[in-house]
């Protein structure tokens, strides 16, 4: 069924972020891992969280213009390539004994940076392989991937591996992004160039009027803003609050992920159904308030295993997010802009996500480990209340929307 309906280019790009995001997965796991090892000061950890992110507000708005400009399937195995070469060397230094936060964060802002590139790229490129109608089932499965790699099978492994060598799970991972590389170099190329070369100034300004003027979508990504920030507060020090906290052990803190996954996986499989029927207003006020009593439910957790549940529930609801808000951007922007809108909707989304990582580390020092997921749900659900008023004030369930 998804050779026929979806068709070989999109498989290779299905099974080549399997293989990426399975790496990335077991790297998430053992990067807090590693770092732990360097130091015990919150504020360092959550900085090394927030390197990754920063690249968002760097690179966002000109990479959405390369993005537009060049074949995205180069530009994606391109960046995959790069990103191997710094996982390898981050291998590198923990075999020769010369890690430090310092190395990590300035290793961490490049991985950052080529991911800003290989993300754009594969959004803006999937309206190129399928047909419109079946972008949220494309989109679905690719939650799908993302989860099992990132969140199911990767961190377990990451933890596993870096008990038995901390250099293990960086090697592995450089691996997958080779791979993935290799896959995705096999990719027909589709040059998505924009007629006309006008300056990078000029074309970043019409990606931000397009959206500065769509409500819909210009909502969607403060939110997506907001819950980011209230994410990356309890994920930069959630590596603490399982083992000192919680007391799960370096592989039981894996097993939290695996929790999200599970739940995460049952809604790329269950969610577009869903989504038809709730309509994606619905889903969207759902997502919202679920995601809210998930960060909450995180940081009240008496054990282990209730936080696990909160996982599950977050890890469902994240991927009914991601399923309607994708979708609606590549059935709504025009091809020609969606690298540039894309890049745009996700500086705001994604741009906040290193301040969250930074407050959650400062957070915890004064208030608790437990303080910032704590903090994150309140924060979501003050936004969701705000917001409401604004989602439910046009019918987004058309497949193309005029900017109001």
């Amino acid at each position: 069924m998804l050779r026929r309906s979806l068709g070989e280019a999109y498989r290779r790009v299905l099974w080549a972020n399997t293989i990426s995001y399975t790496g990335a997965g077991v790297y998430v796991a053992a990067l807090p891992l590693l770092a732990v090892t360097v130091t015990r000061d919150p504020r360092l950890i959550s900085l090394v969280a927030a390197a990754e992110f920063v690249p968002w507000l760097v690179w966002s708005l000109p990479a959405g213009v390369i993005v537009d400009r060049c074949d995205r399937g180069r530009l994606m195995w391109r960046s995959q390539v790069v990103q191997g070469v710094v996982i390898a060397m981050i291998a590198l230094l923990v075999l020769v004994r010369a890690i430090d936060i310092g190395l990590l964060i300035l290793l961490g802002f490049v991985l950052g940076s080529a991911e800003v590139f290989f993300s754009n790229a594969a959004q803006s490129v999937l309206p190129e392989l399928v047909p419109a109608a079946e972008l949220p089932k494309a989109n679905g499965r690719l939650q799908v991937s993302l989860t099992v790699g990132e969140t199911f099978a990767g961190p377990p492994l990451g933890s596993l591996l870096f008990a038995a060598s901390r250099m293990l799970p960086f090697v592995l991972n450089a691996a997958t992004f080779f791979g993935s590389a290799a896959l995705l170099s096999g990719l027909p190329e589709r040059q998505s160039a924009a007629p006309t070369r006008a300056p990078m100034r000029a074309q970043i300004a019409e990606g931000l009027r397009y959206l500065g003027k769509h409500r819909l979508l210009r909502t969607a990504a403060l939110l997506l803003g907001i819950m980011g920030f209230a994410s990356q507060m309890g994920q930069a020090t959630l590596v603490l609050l399982a083992i000192r906290v919680l007391h799960t052990g370096v592989s039981g803190y894996g097993l939290l992920w695996t929790a999200s996954a599970a739940g995460a996986i049952l809604g790329g499989m269950t969610n577009p159904m869903l989504t038809r029927r709730l309509g994606m207003t619905a889903s969207l006020i759902f997502s919202l308030a679920a995601t809210a009593v998930a960060f909450a439910g995180t940081g009240l957790a008496p054990s282990a295993t209730v936080a696990a549940a909160f996982f599950a529930l977050n890890g469902y609801f994240t991927t009914m997010w991601n399923v309607v808000t994708v979708s609606l951007r590549q059935r709504i922007v025009p091809p020609e802009l969606l690298g540039r809108v894309n890049s745009v909707y996700r500086m705001i989304g994604w741009g906040l996500f290193p301040a969250g990582a930074v407050a959650g580390g400062l957070m915890a020092k004064e208030f608790g480990y437990r303080a910032p997921y704590t903090a994150a749900g309140i924060l979501v659900a003050v936004a969701g209340v705000v917001a409401v008023p604004v989602l439910t004030g046009r019918r987004p369930d058309s497949s193309r929307g005029s900017a109001d």
